[in-house]
């Protein structure tokens, strides 16, 4: 076999290489890491709020009552108006009780003529038992029947004060400030005959009380919660709570708690509680059900996370962490960067404040956590962290700590806000 011509021998180099080029040309290129958004994790101080279903109940309520027994002849108020403590409310017929009373003022001048004779007597016995003219036993008697008519001159006028005060009694009054309710008996009723007859209520409202409970499971959660992660309840003599109406809006005035049961209820497992709220425009009324935003206390040193950031398996809750991976030149011996990584890091999780999830464990302060394009990252995979974007670092751990209605003031996209002062 003759070899071949250089000439063909170059041609037939020339389309191997080309070939292998081609070859080359065709394998896959390795896509570019994922770009994902990231907020630093800051530890801060969040108010422990508890959210209860509470009624309304007004803060002192006074029955007014027929005290003495007689017709109903006016009522001198207007239902459903304020009225102030000692304004009379109705009038009861006076004529029977006055009539009482003259009848006790003429026994009191009996008895006092009587008294007045018998001390008489008994002067001007004391008077003669020197001179023997009468006898040791009819002074005795004599100032017996002056003590006897003294003590009843002394119940006589008991019996007449009694009678004023009856007679008083036909005016009704109000013995508290606050607003009267509808009249239960009509004008020309015979009131107070066996009972002492309901006429009408007066409410205080300028002041409420809310009544609700909290079951024993979330007191102890709470107090678990507050032992966490060097999480621990701020010691406060008053609690305050804020109250959210029906319309989904928060009540300027907020309330202190002022009672709480010392034992649970058995039927229910839950402890009552109440607190005091201030209602200078008549807004609430006694009755009304209201959501009770409690504020027990502040949780220190926690982190605040956005629902979209928190990932779970059957096992446990868990976030994604931007790690650097360095190496070291082996040319120059310097540190330079590999890779950005995603890393899987366990986290121990209490509750929902708004759309936050309160984390008391399994992160420190510093960490990049992933918030946006989670569902891009993967497990020990390169990815490329930038500042998550404003809506997201709103929610960031990062961001300031809601007040007791739930509101978070924003932070800057990626960067942590100061940590929340206690409430």
């Amino acid at each position: 076999m003759k070899p071949l011509p250089l000439r063909s021998s170059l041609l037939a180099f020339g389309l191997a290489s080309a070939l292998a080029a081609c070859h080359k040309q065709e394998a896959p290129q390795q896509p570019p890491p994922p770009e994902v958004g990231v907020i630093t994790a800051q530890p801060q101080d969040v108010p422990l709020v508890q959210d209860q279903v509470g009624r309304l109940s007004a803060f002192r309520t006074a029955d007014v009552r027929a005290r003495v027994a007689g017709v109903l002849l006016h009522r001198l108020y207007d239902e459903g108006t304020d009225v102030k403590a000692g304004q009379k409310l109705f009038k009861i017929d006076p004529q029977p009780l006055q009539a009482a009373l003259d009848s006790q003022l003429a026994l009191l001048a009996s008895a006092r003529a009587t008294a007045a004779n018998a001390t008489a007597t008994a002067n001007r016995n004391r008077g003669l038992i020197g001179k023997n003219y009468v006898s040791r036993q009819d002074l005795d008697t004599a100032e017996a029947d002056e003590r006897t008519a003294n003590a009843s001159v002394k119940q006589a006028e008991a019996n007449v004060q009694t009678a004023r005060i009856n007679l008083g009694f036909t005016d009704v009054i109000s013995p508290i400030d606050g607003r009267a309710e509808q009249q239960q008996v009509t004008e020309g009723a015979l009131v107070g005959q066996s009972d002492q007859t309901l006429l009408t209520q007066v409410d205080q409202l300028d002041k409420l009380y809310v009544n609700f409970s909290m079951s024993v499971n979330d007191l102890d959660t709470m107090r678990h919660a507050a032992a966490k992660g060097d999480a621990t309840l701020s010691a406060t003599d008053k609690s305050s709570i804020t109250i959210q109406l029906p319309d989904g809006s928060d009540y300027a005035e907020k309330g202190v708690l002022d009672f709480s049961s010392a034992t649970v209820n058995p039927q229910t497992g839950t402890v009552n509680l109440r607190a005091q709220l201030g209602n200078p425009d008549m807004r609430l009324l006694p009755g009304q059900y209201v959501t009770v935003k409690a504020t027990l206390g502040d949780l220190h040193n926690v982190f605040l996370l956005p629902q979209d950031a928190l990932l779970r398996d059957a096992n446990s809750a868990y976030v994604l962490v931007v790690e650097d991976t360095k190496a070291k030149d082996p040319q120059t011996g310097e540190e330079k960067e590999v890779k950005s990584a995603a890393v899987r890091r366990p986290v121990q999780t209490d509750r929902l404040i708004g759309a936050n999830w309160i984390v008391t464990g399994g992160l420190k302060a510093g960490d990049r956590i992933i918030t946006q394009g989670v569902p891009k990252a993967k497990e020990n995979s390169p990815v490329k962290a930038s500042p998550a974007t404003a809506p997201a670092a709103a929610n960031a751990p990062g961001a300031a700590a809601p007040d007791a209605s739930g509101a978070a003031a924003p932070a800057k996209a990626g960067t942590a806000a100061a940590p929340a002062g206690k409430q």
